[in-house]
């Protein structure tokens, strides 16, 4: 959905309190439900139950337990987080990183599989729900604002890869370990090279190349739905010719017929108390992840995320799944991929979904049987190809070096290791940022001499005041900024010792900190020992505040500040010294043409 469409479409919404909006959110795009919404919703919430059938049970043997409990953690989280999330095209439920993360915290405690790991699961998954949930409600979505728009499409680019990475032996039939790196995933590619079974890659190829041509020449067609219905029927042909033995095409494999059943987390002290880190550590890694997904999926889409929405959303469907036998869940990148890819248009796509995956339990679980898994493979590789951004990729490449090196740092993190990569992603931008607000510009400027001007201009190609300096800073002057500000301010006299006067531009200063402030009553102190001062033009007025709280603006002086409008140097001429003014030929301010700054008439022949 295009932002023009969300926006033509919002102006039907009916407007409730802001605070129904936060306490039921999907009241947001409720409105918005249409007959065509209905149907596109309908059909990417198919597509989306018919992906998760494989990837549910492959997770839930990931994390330790029983096959069924990845398709319950799939349905119930997944319909919670659609509803009080923020993201209409984020699609919760198990993922490879959590089930990983899931397995580590409660392996060293129980057995995998047995009723003491089940219940450890369910424990961890209510801690992690209850974190969540409360970071929400403490309006800490905002930490997800780090997270750059470079880091987004790194980190989208090597999920991508290693989603496809996860579908080669699907993709080609190859008897290869499941959870392998990527790396070690190529090389035994190449290792078994001359046992890929030609009927399962047959079935993948043309899956893949079914869905590409659908989408490319008849995409008024649902492609996903279409190619996996062309691989399934290559397979039923295949095994009636040659035999299900000689072809080797694996599929689902029927899936139990039963609603997830309710459930209890174990309080006990003993399970809280082992559960505890764990569970931060996986609540920290599923909101990243999800975050990271829903804007990911957002800069196509459009649409604006909110952090503390998401968080909510998030913990809710955690806390809630535990009591439904599901065990933690976050945004997947495999269903929020193809959810949108599918033309998903409201969060109803997810509800859709996990309404069909129930039928599919209750009345067509044998059916399963006939989806092979190298069809599934084919459309994942079309996704995974979908999610790299390659024009944004080589806009970031082509317009800033920085921004490249945090892309790949990302994208080569998140291949090596899912959960790490961003982290390191983020990491790095913060580096970089911190690196660039701590040395803001300072720019030496000179007034325009346009006649009747206020403004300044650079003073590059122009003559400057001999006892004036006029720097224009451009930035916060914080803790991190001090020293590179303060180094620019010495340089000023060690440059030219008679600029013992330094006008600041103040207008790029959003905000001072306590050592700002310090910088600043000492750099007045001491121009005012060398017989000189310090002035501000057009400082924003609250950070004069700012300055006032801390008790500043006594040592900087109330007349050394100019607001818009006025001219600094009408009040700051009469201070130069008029011996220097008398020899100066520059005489860049109107005030130099006539008088000296004792009052007394500049000679015309001077």
């Amino acid at each position: 959905m295009t932002q023009s469409h969300l926006s033509s479409s919002a102006s039907h919404a009916v407007v409730c309190p802001l605070w129904l909006y936060r306490l039921l959110p999907f009241l947001r795009w409720w409105p918005q439900i249409n007959n065509s919404s209905l149907r596109a919703d309908v059909i990417a919430g198919l597509t989306g139950a018919l992906i998760v059938l494989p990837q549910g049970v492959a997770f839930a043997v990931i994390a330790g337990l029983p096959p069924h409990y990845g398709i319950y953690a799939a349905i119930v989280p997944a319909i919670i987080a659609a509803l009080w999330g923020s993201s209409w095209h984020l699609v919760s439920g198990p993922t490879t990183a959590i089930s990983i993360a899931v397995y580590e915290s409660i392996v060293t405690h129980a057995t995998p599989g047995s009723p003491a790991f089940i219940s450890l699961a369910l424990t961890l998954t209510f801690l992690v729900g209850v974190f969540q949930l409360v970071l929400g409600l403490a309006r800490m979505g905002t930490l997800v604002n780090f997270i750059s728009h470079t880091v987004i499409i790194g980190f989208t680019a090597g999920a991508a890869i290693l989603i496809a990475g996860s579908q080669v032996r699907h993709f080609f039939g190859l008897p290869l370990p499941r959870g392998l790196p990527l790396h070690e995933t190529i090389h035994q590619l190449f290792v078994h090279w001359h046992e890929i079974n030609p009927y399962v890659t047959s079935v993948a190829l043309v899956t893949l190349l079914a869905g590409v041509l659908f989408k490319r020449f008849l995409p008024r067609i649902p492609f996903m739905i279409a190619a996996m219905v062309v691989g399934s029927l290559l397979s039923l042909a295949l095994n009636a010719k040659f035999g299900v033995t000689a072809t080797g095409i694996k599929t689902v494999g029927a899936l139990p017929a039963n609603l997830p059943p309710l459930s209890l987390p174990d309080f006990s002290f003993t399970a809280l108390h082992d559960m505890f880190f764990p569970a931060l550590v996986v609540t920290m890694l599923a909101l990243t992840e999800a975050v990271s997904i829903a804007r990911s999926v957002a800069t196509k889409s459009g649409q604006r995320i909110d952090g503390n929405q998401e968080f909510i959303g998030q913990g809710l469907s955690n806390l809630i799944g535990s009591f439904f036998s599901a065990y933690a869940s976050s945004g997947s990148f495999n269903r929020s991929g193809v959810n949108y890819a599918a033309g998903a248009r409201t969060p109803l796509a997810t509800v859709f979904a996990s309404g069909f995956l129930l039928l599919i339990l209750l009345l067509v679980g044998p059916l399963a049987a006939y989806l092979p898994t190298a069809a599934m493979a084919g459309i994942l590789f079309l996704v995974a190809w979908g999610l790299i951004d390659f024009h944004h990729i080589g806009a970031i490449w082509r317009a800033s070096r920085i921004e490249s090196l945090i892309l790949w740092v990302t994208l080569i993190g998140t291949v090596i290791n899912l959960e790490k990569g961003i982290f390191f992603g983020i990491l790095l931008s913060l580096i970089f940022y911190l690196y660039r607000t701590s040395r803001p510009s300072v720019q030496a400027e000179v007034p325009d001499p346009k006649p009747g001007s206020y403004h300044y201009i650079s003073a590059q190609g122009h003559p400057e005041c001999p006892q004036l300096k006029i720097l224009r800073v451009n930035g916060s002057l914080f803790f991190g900024a001090v020293d590179h500000v303060g180094q620019q301010f010495s340089e000023v006299d060690e440059h030219n010792p008679s600029q013992k006067h330094l006008l600041v531009v103040a207008t790029g200063m959003n905000f001072v900190d306590i050592a700002g402030g310090e910088l600043l009553a000492q750099e007045a102190r001491r121009r005012r020992r060398l017989g000189g001062g310090l002035y501000f033009y057009r400082l924003k007025e609250a950070v004069r505040t700012s300055l006032a709280q801390g008790a500043y603006l006594e040592e900087l002086g109330e007349e050394n500040f100019f607001p818009a409008g006025t001219r600094p140097i009408e009040k700051i001429y009469p201070r130069l010294d008029p011996e220097i003014c008398r020899r100066c030929t520059a005489r860049i301010f109107p005030e130099c043409q006539h008088h000296l700054p004792n009052g007394e008439a500049r000679n015309p022949g001077s």
